[in-house]
């Protein structure tokens, strides 16, 4: 059952995988939903499963990059109701490539743009109706790659960590006006991007089994949720170990990443 408070959500990268799980957990009678992601044919699809569980589904199909465009779509929405959620879970991934090469400046660019800014476009033009109404609910999708620098998909783990600084400065000051920051850092899970990791994918979980946790922490208003928590500690703690010992450390995780389709 989706919690009584929680009646209209914005989702970001709802097109496929743990958005669109999203989506459809949230689906309920009397619940308001905006899809976002940049496929329409997809997102349609995933709203065509939300409405027939009785949900009301407004979609955008946006680049999270482009900010006036997401502007645009929230401020149309938020107009027909005030918006009780928003998750912001668009993201993108590259890396060392299959066969060696690093990933190039082009590639990092576009995850920090991505993962991060678009994060920041998302929500921030929903921050001042939800400062005076002083309530909301705001997810983050970062990931335990934002714990420490890994030397294959530094960009990544460089717009994760952004993610979660940004998302930890956002709940201290946003708390006192009663609004909810939730910073989910998940681990692997089964999911089109995570089948272009090619190394230990450690701990996987079903698709379901993350979108299952990440349902329950967002719906509970939980400050943060990491999981699985063997990797998380994992990465908590080779952040804290001395620079060459880190370093050696994190060398012992090789992954290579086919690039994005």
């Amino acid at each position: 059952m989706t919690d009584a408070s929680i009646n209209s959500i914005v989702i970001s990268g709802a097109s496929r995988g743990l958005g669109a799980a999203l989506a459809r957990r949230f689906a309920a009678p009397g619940t308001r939903l905006l899809l976002t992601a940049r496929s329409a044919a997809a997102l349609e699809a995933v709203a065509q499963e939300c409405r027939a569980r009785g949900a009301s589904v407004t979609t955008a199909p946006r680049d999270i990059t482009d900010a006036p465009g997401i502007a645009a779509a929230l401020a149309a929405f938020e107009a027909t109701g005030p918006v009780d959620l928003v998750i912001a879970n668009a993201g993108t991934s590259a890396g060392t490539a299959p066969d060696g090469t690093p990933e190039d400046a082009a590639a990092a660019a576009r995850q920090v743009a991505v993962n991060l800014i678009g994060a920041i476009n998302l929500i921030g033009p929903l921050l001042p109706g939800m400062r005076a109404r002083g309530a909301g609910r705001i997810g983050l999708i970062a990931s335990v790659a934002g714990f420490r620098g890994l030397p294959d998909f530094p960009a990544y783990c460089a717009s994760k960590a952004g993610l979660i600084a940004w998302g930890q400065g956002l709940r201290a000051a946003e708390g006192p006006r009663g609004l909810r920051v939730t910073i989910i850092t998940p681990g692997f899970f089964e999911s089109a991007m995570g089948e272009r990791f090619h190394g230990p994918r450690l701990f996987l979980l079903t698709q379901d089994q993350a979108a299952d946790r990440v349902h329950h922490a967002l719906r509970t208003g939980r400050p943060s949720a990491a999981f699985p928590w063997p990797l998380a500690l994992t990465l908590r703690l080779l952040a804290l170990l001395p620079p060459r010992l880190g370093d050696w450390a994190s060398r012992r995780m090789r992954f290579r990443v086919s690039p994005e389709r």
